[in-house]
């Protein structure tokens, strides 16, 4: 099984026709069993078609032409259209919209989770490359292109879940190269706010019986961490989990971001060590090294 998604989930990209969502459009297309993306929406340019896929002016023109309610969407608009496109999705029924636009404001991406909250949808993102079922079905960019994403993930037991794109992919062909490979891995974003945190996908990957551990990707910056270690502690989490912190020089530089807008340390509690001690304290297991990972993982299922 996995989370989230499966091979007959259908969406649509939002912002179909520009330069990155094309290229998205076929890597998930090629990737897998192939997605079942059945539509893309970029205003002004309805009829045409991306590698196949019919273009509409609305995502309500796109749920009409598919005939049923469509799952999800990719939304690959520019940050200052990116609310309206989310807004747009989730009032036409979807319930799962991957967010790939960075620099979204934070006014913007609060209002879009508290409407997808109020209609039982589910954001992932913004500023992520998205999900993928290995062999199955990728929605967003992770991975990259169909034959490199098939490199690097293989179908296994190890949810991963990270807050960089590019070390979700990093992590997972870690644990590929060991022979451990992955149910689901979701890249969350590295935003300040985001849909979907660790703590948030937990009970998904806790009721999938395929899944037997956890990987994440971490940084300074944030609580996620301290939500993830209260809950394993409260919900007793028959998941072992292993973490890799990034960024801990940074605990020298407070006040300072790098990278991800999310990784700014504004007090002790942000910084590495204590969101370290905090993981170690709920049981969860922190590698100094990402090669220590599937040893950690291998040890930890024994």
């Amino acid at each position: 099984m996995s989370i989230l998604l499966n091979a007959e989930t259908t969406f649509i990209v939002q912002g179909i026709t520009g330069r990155e969502a094309v290229n998205l459009t076929r890597e998930c297309l090629d990737y897998g069993k192939g997605a079942k993306i059945v539509g893309g929406v970029t205003p002004g340019r309805r009829g045409r078609d991306i590698h196949g896929v019919p273009v509409f002016d609305t995502v309500a023109q796109c749920v009409e032409h598919h005939g049923r309610p469509v799952d999800g969407s990719v939304v690959t608009v520019p940050p200052a259209f990116a609310k309206d496109a989310v807004f747009e999705a989730i009032e036409n029924g979807v319930k799962l919209v991957v967010v790939v636009t960075e620099r979204i404001p934070r006014r913007d991406v609060a209002q879009m989770v508290e409407l997808a909250s109020m209609h039982g949808a589910r954001i992932i993102g913004p500023n992520c490359l998205g999900i993928i079922v290995p062999d199955v079905i990728k929605m967003g960019g992770i991975g990259g292109p169909a034959r490199n994403a098939a490199k690097a993930y293989t179908p296994g037991p190890v949810g991963v879940i990270s807050r960089s794109g590019g070390m979700t992919t990093e992590m997972s062909s870690t644990l590929t190269a060991a022979g451990l490979g992955q149910s689901t891995a979701v890249s969350i974003g590295g935003d300040a706010i985001i849909g979907s945190s660790y703590a948030e996908l937990m009970p998904l990957f806790e009721a999938d019986p395929d899944t037997e551990a956890i990987v994440i990707y971490t940084e300074p910056g944030g609580r996620m961490e301290a939500q993830l270690a209260a809950w394993v502690s409260e919900h007793n989490s028959r998941l072992p989990i292993v973490a890799f912190m990034a960024g801990k020089f940074m605990d020298e530089m407070p006040g300072m971001s790098f990278g991800h807008a999310g990784t700014i340390v504004e007090g002790k509690a942000d910084t590495a060590a204590e969101k370290i001690t905090r993981l170690a304290e709920a049981g969860i297991t922190v590698a100094e090294e990402i090669s220590q990972i599937p040893e950690l993982v291998r040890a930890r299922l024994a």
